[in-house]
């Protein structure tokens, strides 16, 4: 009669890992695996799964090394004392950085075999871990500003309503701090859901965003604009329209695929320097009326431009909310950013600088992103997030 083998885990982004450590698990036996709850891995771990407890267990069965899996009824780092204790094994297996003399001592009380696996990853596959893609592949978006942001600020619209238009973008580069790319609120998602957004209606889950991120207790008052959240939480391309308040009136979001590929082939970005510490760009403010709507009747002409795939008029209008955003705001050109601008204007349709500038990258409007990407290997290509997930 074959043995009974156990092995517990998360299994929270199953990856070639897990499956190599059940094929090498199963030579000992018949192989039963214990996954930790949402529960547990929550009071445990601080933090919410990706995939609940009956996905993980879904697919975890699926796989062809394991006989059978349980959730598991304990808690902490034991969780799995009653599902032993109900399956009886005769071989616990542990890979060598999930091994402890608790779980050692545990084994010997019960008269059960204890083997602990090496890390060794399939022949011509890398070696991966949960904590490592944890670290590295976070799939939580970014935004990118095209026209109208800074409205998004009560201080600003209180001269004259508007639009902000963004669009909500994969991290398919590095994402860099300091950018211009909404990464402070990006960073603030990543404290709930690390790994991904929720599958939740997208203007509540900005609205809970900008809430968690805007603590009435923070210091110096400062509230980040909602044109970060909504930017990217609500997939596709999206405009919002704000009136004197933080919160906008209204939001509406495009989603159809022609203007959506027709925005990718038209934009691209170049990293410049981060904003440096300290660095303000609010120092030197002139708002007024006129720059007001200004900024307003820009955003405006660039939905439009949009809508009708002009790209000219998208270029003109971009240009316009720029030229806005800095009579504004001058100090959002400052350290490197003007050199760059020289370098790349004669190149480009358009710039601007994502974010409240003074460095981070310039966003420019392009004729084709192939041909300019070919012939400027250190601009990125974006790819702006679809709807859904």
């Amino acid at each position: 009669m074959s043995k009974k083998v156990f092995v517990s885990g998360c299994y929270d982004l199953l990856h070639s890992g897990h499956v190599e450590f059940f094929r090498q698990a199963a030579a000992y036996g018949d192989l039963y695996v214990g996954i930790g709850s949402d529960a547990t891995i929550l009071s445990y771990k601080n933090h919410k799964t990706v995939y609940s407890e009956q996905e993980r267990l879904f697919m975890v069965k699926s796989i062809r090394y394991v006989k059978d899996a349980f959730i598991n009824a304990g808690s902490g780092i034991m969780d799995f004392v009653p599902t032993v204790d109900f399956l009886k094994p005769d071989i616990l297996v542990v890979n060598e950085d999930g091994g402890n003399d608790e779980k050692r001592r545990f084994c010997e009380e019960r008269g059960i075999q204890y083997v602990v696996l090496q890390r060794v990853p399939q022949e011509g596959l890398t070696a991966r871990s949960s904590t490592d893609l944890k670290k590295t592949e976070s799939q939580i978006p970014t935004r990118l500003d095209l026209a109208g942001t800074w409205i998004d600020q009560p201080y600003v619209s209180q001269y004259a309503p508007g639009w902000a238009i963004t669009i909500s973008l994969e991290p398919t580069f590095e994402i860099r701090e300091r950018c211009g790319l909404s990464t402070s609120t990006r960073n603030m998602i990543k404290k709930i859901w690390p790994y991904q957004l929720p599958n939740m209606a997208p203007e509540m889950l900005a609205k809970l965003v900008f809430c968690f991120e805007n603590d009435p207790e923070r210091s110096a008052g400062i509230i980040s604009g909602a044109q970060d959240a909504i930017g990217i939480c609500v997939p596709g391309l999206c405009r919002h329209y704000y009136n004197n308040r933080f919160w906008p009136e209204k939001i509406e979001s495009c989603q159809d695929e022609p203007i959506l590929s027709w925005l990718e082939n038209h934009l691209a970005m170049i990293p410049m320097e981060p904003r440096r510490p300290r660095c303000s760009v609010v120092d030197g403010k002139d708002i007024t009326e006129t720059k007001v709507k200004a900024l307003a009747k820009a955003a405006d002409d660039c939905w439009q431009a949009i809508m009708n795939r002009d790209l000219q008029a998208f270029a003109a209008a971009y240009q316009a909310s720029f030229q806005a955003q800095t009579a504004m705001f001058p100090a959002m050109i400052q350290g490197t950013v003007q050199s760059y601008i020289d370098q790349y204007r004669d190149q480009v349709l358009a710039w601007k600088m994502p974010g409240a500038g003074g460095g981070g990258y310039l966003a420019c409007v392009v004729s084709d992103v192939a041909a300019f990407i070919l012939s400027h290997p250190e601009a990125i290509r974006l790819t702006i997030r679809r709807g859904g997930m």
